[in-house]
Parts: structure tokens; C-alpha cells; sequence
């Protein structure tokens, strides 16, 4: 399993961001059916603002070639894909022809070992 982390911003008017998070309480079940055949394990999309954090486990592989084979899986696919990017722009400091950026992991913290303990 794979996990990433990828950011996007939405266009800056409560039109849109309201309109997005209504689209995202029903997913179309065509979007969700492709990322699970495409590879998604699990998804989850947080916004502050208007900007959107995205985590995804995948079966493994690079996380862009996932996305993109999901787009590609049919036409309705492609409908809510670009549905969501007309309300979407690249964040500052993305790559060029980036959309979602995904994120480069700078620390984590991980869990003590079992039966190891702390000295002051």
C-alpha cells in the first residue's frame, strides 16, 4: 500500500466551494466504482478555506498513473473529472501541468515500539 498526499485550491468564489462539497455528499457511484478498479484503496478530501488536501492509499505504484488511468475509464468518469477541475486551479508553486501537486512528506511520526519506554 502506497499513501500521498496531494493539494489543489478551488476557485476563489463561495459559489464554487459550495457547489463543490455538495457534489462530493454524492459522488456519482461511476467515479467511485473506477478508482477502486484503477487502484484507490481508500480517499479522503479536507478543505480549509478554499484550499483541498487529499490523502490516497493505493495498491501501490505512482499515484499521478492511478488518477489518470481513473480518468480515463470511461466518459461519465471523465464528465465529474472535468466538472471538478472547472472549479479547481493548480496552488502557487506547483509544478508546471501539475493540477493536484502532490505533497513532499517533510516528517512522521512514528509509534513507539511496544514494551519500550520513555527515560528522562
Amino acid at each position: 500500500m502506497t499513501r500521498s498526499v496531494l493539494t489543489i485550491d478551488l476557485k476563489d468564489d463561495p459559489r464554487v466551494i459550495d457547489a463543490y462539497r455538495r457534489h462530493h455528499r454524492q459522488v456519482w457511484p461511476e467515479v467511485l466504482a473506477s478508482l477502486q478498479r484503477a487502484g484507490v484503496l481508500a480517499m479522503e478530501i479536507f478543505i480549509l478555506g478554499r484550499r483541498l488536501v487529499m490523502l490516497v492509499e493505493t495498491t501501490g505504484g505512482d499515484v499521478r498513473q492511478i488518477l489518470a488511468s481513473h480518468v480515463a475509464s470511461s466518459a461519465r468518469v471523465a464528465e465529474w473529472e472535468a466538472l471538478m477541475k472547472g472549479m479547481q486551479q493548480p496552488v502557487p508553486g506547483a509544478s508546471a501541468g501539475d493540477w493536484w501537486s502532490v505533497m513532499e512528506p517533510v516528517f512522521q511520526l512514528q509509534p513507539a515500539a511496544a514494551g519500550s519506554r520513555d527515560s528522562a
